[in-house]
């Protein structure tokens, strides 16, 4: 079955199935991950882990989908809306570049090309969850940073994109093609860079 006009139902055990499932998922991938495996790694028999999720798709979206939030929450919840702002970028570049060097951000863009074709939700929707998410809280940020004076912007949308890209630059293609891990100072590099080049073109 397609995962059209299905819906999640969400009950005590729902967060127990999502953690169960994401390490499978990590482990075996999309086709690989059984739902016996599934529902063994989070304790609950197959009629509960079908009554939560009637389409495996459904589960593999919702487990993207909230370790993406998740990312996105534990990142603004570090950033304070009163500290200078290349500081508060200099947090989120730092948050940005972590999430996309971990493992299940590795995994997840892999499975997400890997699946284009046949399960092309599963790509709209880690993008909603993960890029578009991190790119609408940095314009609310931005925004704010505009009306204290701290950077000029007229395209806050494009702002924001710039900055996401080039926090990747030189560690997102070596990350995905497995060529070499980043080490911090790789990080704290890249990260410094993109903060001082977005002041250059924004800063007041």
């Amino acid at each position: 079955m397609g995962e059209e006009g299905q819906t999640i139902r969400r009950g005590r055990k729902f967060d127990q199935v999502l953690a169960g499932a994401r390490d499978i998922f990590l482990r075996d991938g999309f086709e690989g991950a059984s739902v016996d495996d599934i529902a063994r790694a989070a304790g609950v028999s197959k009629a509960t882990l079908y009554s939560y999720f009637p389409d495996k798709r459904l589960l593999f979206m919702e487990v993207a989908k909230a370790e993406c939030r998740r990312a996105a929450d534990e990142a603004e919840a570090l950033i304070g809306e009163d500290i200078p702002v290349a500081q508060a970028l200099r947090m989120a570049g730092e948050r940005i570049v972590a999430f996309a060097q971990s493992d299940f951000g590795q995994r997840m863009f892999r499975m997400c090309v890997a699946e284009s074709d046949r399960f092309p939700a599963l790509g709209a929707a880690f993008y909603e969850s993960g890029p578009e998410l991190v790119r609408a809280r940095l314009m609310r940020f931005l925004e704010k940073a505009v009306a204290r004076g701290e950077v000029r912007i007229d395209d806050l949308d494009l702002a924001a994109d710039q900055f996401a890209q080039l926090c990747k630059a030189g560690l997102h293609d070596k990350a995905i093609f497995g060529i070499s891990e980043a080490a911090p100072s790789d990080v704290a590099r890249v990260v410094d860079g993109a903060v001082a080049m977005f002041m250059a073109r924004y800063g007041v």
